[in-house]
C-alpha cells in the first residue's frame, strides 16, 4: 500500500491507501471544524477569505488566512522534499517519515489539549493544515497523482467528468478503466464521510474533543507499520521459496 511505486503499483494499492487516508482526513476535518470553526484539511475557503480581507484593506486580519494557506503549502513541500531526498535509498520506505510526522502532529495536539489551555486556536489550525499538506503530498506522489484525500472539490469534479464519459462509449471505449476510477472516487468520498461521522461521534457524543485526533494518528501509524510488516513477511517468504527451489534443483 505504501511501498509499491511506479509500475509495481496496482489499482488495489491505490484503493487501499485512498480509503485509509481519506478516513483519517475525515476525522481531522470534523475535529478541526468543531474545535475551531475552521476548515483544517483544505485551503480553498481560506484563500477566498484572504482575498476578501485584502480587498477591504484589512491586511492584518487577512494574515491568519495567509498563514493557513502557507501551513498547508509548507506541509506539502516538506513531505515532497523528504521523499525526494531519500528516494535513492531503495531499502528505505521513503513514505515512512512524512507519515510519522503527520501522526506525531495529531498526537501532539491531542495530548497538549489535556494539559494546556488552548489560547491560540489559530496555531493549532495551522498545525492541522500542515499535517494535511503532508498527507496530500505523499499520497499524491505514492499514487502518481491519481489519489488525493484531504478535500473533495476535485474529486467531485473528476467524478462528474468520468460519469459523463460513460455516456459516450465511442469517444471513451475503455469503459472498465473509467468504471474502476469512478469506484476509486466513490470510495474516497464515502470513507471521508465515514471518517467525519466517526470523528463527530467521538468529539460530541463521547466528548473526547481534540482527543479524537488520537484515533486518526493511531489509524495512520498502525496502517503504516502493518503495511511495512506485511511487506517484510512477503519478502522473507519469497527469499525462502527461492532458496528452497534452488536446493531442489541442485
Amino acid at each position: 500500500m505504501f511501498r509499491h511505486q511506479g509500475k509495481s503499483r496496482t489499482y488495489k494499492h491505490n484503493l487501499q491507501i485512498a480509503t485509509f487516508l481519506s478516513f483519517v482526513a475525515g476525522i481531522v476535518n470534523v475535529t478541526g471544524f468543531l474545535s475551531f470553526k475552521q476548515l483544517t484539511t483544505n485551503v480553498t475557503g481560506h484563500f477566498a477569505l484572504f482575498i476578501y480581507d485584502l480587498s477591504n484593506f484589512e491586511f492584518w486580519k487577512g494574515t491568519i488566512y495567509f498563514l493557513y494557506i502557507f501551513s498547508f503549502l509548507f506541509g506539502s513541500f516538506l513531505s515532497s522534499f523528504l521523499i525526494e531526498n531519500y528516494r535513492e535509498n531503495k531499502k528505505l520506505n521513503v513514505f515512512v517519515l512524512p507519515t510519522i510526522i503527520e501522526g506525531f502532529i495529531l498526537l501532539l495536539i491531542a495530548i497538549m489539549s489535556n494539559f494546556v489551555e488552548i489560547t491560540h486556536p489559530d496555531v493549532i489550525a495551522c498545525m492541522l493544515l500542515f499535517a494535511m499538506g503532508i498527507q496530500n503530498s505523499f499520497v499524491t506522489k505514492i499514487s502518481n497523482t491519481i489519489v488525493r484525500t484531504t478535500h473533495l472539490t476535485g474529486l467531485f469534479t473528476d467524478l462528474g467528468i468520468e460519469l459523463s464519459q460513460l455516456l459516450f462509449p465511442k469517444s471513451h471505449p475503455n469503459r472498465e478503466k473509467i468504471k474502476a476510477t469512478i469506484k476509486l472516487r466513490i470510495f474516497i468520498i464515502l470513507f471521508f464521510f465515514a471518517g467525519g461521522l466517526f470523528g463527530g461521534f467521538l468529539y460530541s457524543k463521547v466528548d473526547l474533543k481534540l482527543n479524537t485526533l488520537i484515533f486518526g494518528a493511531l489509524i495512520l501509524l498502525i496502517g503504516l507499520f502493518y503495511d511495512d510488516f506485511r511487506y517484510r513477511v512477503i519478502k522473507t517468504k519469497r527469499k525462502y521459496d527461492q532458496r528452497k527451489k534452488g536446493k531442489s534443483q541442485n
